[in-house]
């Protein structure tokens, strides 16, 4: 089982090098939506669509998992061409399971791309995959966020500490 620890941290889903993870033998991306990919409660963007393109360009299939309800994904993953998922109550380890059955993917070639310690990176690490934080895009989010947020600064303050060595191949595309 791949530890909590297991992720590496960058600033955004949009400065990572996708052809060095195909070369690393990624073939699935699983991306949350709200704060990794755009601001939270926001349509797809130019910038997220041209990503996409690039990531599908570099033959890596993708995935958008959210605990948002279907309008909202649905809307999102059509306009960046990704298949999704819907209320996939993250980190339970069911919506990565099945996002991975769809993208045809196995844990050593799947990846999370996502903004939160304690559903997007907790949810990768329950179902074994590696995952790469990234810093949330923006500071509007709903209160309850926020207060995960003092959580996970505290843990991020010592995560450098005890992250795993079996990580840092990641950083190669960072």
């Amino acid at each position: 089982m791949v530890s909590l620890l297991t992720t590496v941290r960058t600033d955004s889903a949009y400065t990572i090098d996708y052809d060095k993870l195909y070369g690393m033998g990624i073939r699935g991306i699983i991306f949350d939506i709200d704060n990794t990919l755009v601001p939270h409660d926001a349509p797809a963007d130019k910038r997220s669509r041209e990503l996409f393109a690039r990531i599908h360009g570099a033959g890596i299939r993708t995935m958008i998992l959210s605990n948002n309800g279907q309008k909202r994904v649905k809307s999102s993953a059509d306009d960046v061409d990704s298949a999704y998922i819907f209320r996939a109550a993250k980190p339970k380890n069911e919506g990565f399971l099945l996002s991975m059955k769809r993208l045809g993917t196995g844990r050593k070639s799947t990846i999370l791309i996502g903004d939160q310690l304690f559903t997007d990176v907790l949810g990768a690490s329950n179902t074994g995959i590696r995952s790469i934080l990234v810093k949330r895009i923006s500071f509007h989010e709903k209160y309850y966020i926020h207060l995960k947020r003092v959580l996970e600064h505290i843990i991020m303050i010592f995560y450098p500490v005890f992250r795993r060595k079996n990580s840092s191949e990641l950083e190669g595309a960072l």
